[in-house]
């Protein structure tokens, strides 16, 4: 009978680890190197500022501008953060702190800012328009009637690009 001293011979697997037991620690990765974490911090300054000037559109006729811009950080943001978290596992360091979230935030804000732009672009006319009203209107009753304009104007547009008559 094999006592709690006695070793395994050379050559013999462990014995089987309890299931109720912690699992082994795994070893720590050294952290990774200060130009990673600086170019995944810079990624998530980035996602951040994307979707933080999605937030900021206030006129109508610049939006598609602010859109694009959007889209194009988000685009760099993403491709800091994934670059600095491929290099880190080449070097087999540590993930780069903040690089995680600089790749989902940027994700969010590539997708929102692309679906805003493909939306500004097909309903640019209407747009132009419900603007051009705003800024000519002086009264309620006549910013709801641009509203309203604008309203029957996309629901046509919608029924047109369904193929529907």
């Amino acid at each position: 009978m094999a006592r709690l001293t006695d070793r395994p011979k050379q050559g013999t697997p462990p014995p089987p680890r309890s299931p109720f037991l912690p699992p082994a620690p795994r070893p720590q990765l050294p952290p990774a190197a200060p130009a990673l974490q600086q170019r995944a911090g810079a990624g998530l300054v980035l996602a951040l500022l994307s979707l933080i000037t999605m937030m900021l559109i206030g006129n109508l006729e610049r939006a598609v501008y602010v859109v694009g811009v959007a889209l194009a950080v988000a685009a760099v943001a993403l491709i800091l953060t994934i670059s600095s978290l491929s290099a880190a596992k080449r070097d087999r360091t540590r993930r780069p702190r903040g690089a995680v979230a600089g790749v989902v935030l940027g994700a969010i804000g590539a997708l929102f800012s692309a679906f805003a732009l493909v939306g500004f672009l097909m309903f640019w006319s209407q747009l132009m328009q419900y603007a051009h009203c705003m800024n000519g209107a002086s009264t309620v009753a006549t910013q709801n009637a641009c509203q309203q304009q604008f309203d029957n104007s996309v629901s046509t547009e919608i029924t047109l690009l369904g193929g529907g008559r």
